[in-house]
């Protein structure tokens, strides 16, 4: 009989240790999930904020340099007619254009290949 209580005290003891591990591996992947929740949470407002960053210079960028190139540089400095400052104005807005995306692209490269490397780590 004593020799029965010895075995079905070890069986708990074992299941109480597999419970214990059981635990501790949910535990782990419950703290692997938040991290990389957390991560793709901070990568998604990073995305964001690049977007938005390169919106707001797609915008002001080109629209700026056409009134700016036009009044002063073409018709100011020199001495332009009005119809001429526009076509090279209108040139210098496109080009504003390329190089405002082409920084986009740029950046929007390097931040993926970043994350896809820090990805890679873990």
């Amino acid at each position: 009989m004593e020799r029965l209580d010895k075995a079905a005290l070890n069986a708990l003891q074992t299941s109480d240790v597999r419970d214990t591990e059981r635990c501790a591996a949910l535990s782990r992947k419950q703290a692997v999930m938040k991290y990389c929740t957390k991560r793709n949470e901070s990568s998604l407002a990073s995305t964001l904020k690049t977007l938005l960053f390169f919106t707001a210079l797609m915008i002001t960028v080109p629209i700026g340099l056409y009134f700016t190139t036009k009044s002063y540089v073409f018709e100011g400095a020199f001495g332009m007619s009005n119809r001429d400052s526009y076509f090279y104005a209108a040139i210098v807005a496109v080009v504003a254009v390329h190089v405002v995306l082409a920084l986009f692209v740029y950046v929007a490269w390097n931040e993926g290949s970043r994350q896809w490397r820090e990805g890679k780590q873990d």
